[in-house]
């Protein structure tokens, strides 16, 4: 599998260090795609701002909000992408840790303010989406940087817009319902995440 080793410096291009970083750091991707894209994530540590949301291509942070108790995941409709996605957008001005924005983004966009790390505080996909061109901005491309939260409180859910509707689904469900691939193998993982802790809890 591609390595998506830590970068060398190379005459006065250096690694950012902060949140980011240090998140990307310890990251281990699961394929070669996901390293290639890790690699590209790295790289924009070196060039400025990796949030800089005018650039070709930046950094945005997600999550995929989970209920642990019956395996359930949140899904929010995107009316832009017209899908079925996660929780998560662009890094407000002053931002740069990718767990405090998405935490931020599942509480404006679910209307949940339990959102907690689950199962942990670790990254669980990172991966470089393609956004189609719109009135007010070109193409361009994010590397999402996914975690999982988790809320004591499904009922509490509420749509930030009535256009953003929310759904609470299994992860199968969450898995046929959406038309993303890279969000079905975010699912997946998290859904492995889901029965570990299961197993766990049996014992």
């Amino acid at each position: 599998m591609t390595s998506a080793d830590d970068m060398t410096e190379t005459g006065d291009t250096t690694e950012n260090d902060g949140p980011l970083a240090d998140a990307l750091a310890r990251h281990r991707p699961r394929t070669d795609a996901e390293a290639a894209d890790l690699d590209r994530a790295r790289a924009l540590l070196t060039t400025g701002d990796p949030w800089q949301r005018s650039t070709a291509l930046h950094v945005t942070a997600s999550a995929l909000i989970v209920h642990p108790p019956t395996r359930r995941v949140l899904l929010r409709w995107h009316a832009r992408q017209q899908a079925w996605l996660q929780v998560g957008g662009h890094a407000d001005p002053g931002e740069a840790d990718p767990l405090a924005i998405a935490i931020r983004e599942g509480r404006e966009e679910a209307g949940l303010d339990d959102l907690v790390p689950w199962p942990d505080d670790a990254i669980v996909h990172v991966v470089v989406v393609a956004v189609p061109a719109a009135i007010h901005e070109a193409a361009h491309e994010h590397v999402d940087v996914r975690f999982v939260l988790a809320t004591d409180s499904p009922e509490a859910v509420a749509p930030e817009n009535p256009a953003a509707a929310l759904r609470w689904l299994s992860v199968e469900e969450a898995r046929a319902l959406t038309t993303a691939s890279n969000l079905r193998e975010t699912l997946t993982r998290v859904g492995r995440l889901l029965t570990v802790r299961d197993s766990r809890q049996a014992r």
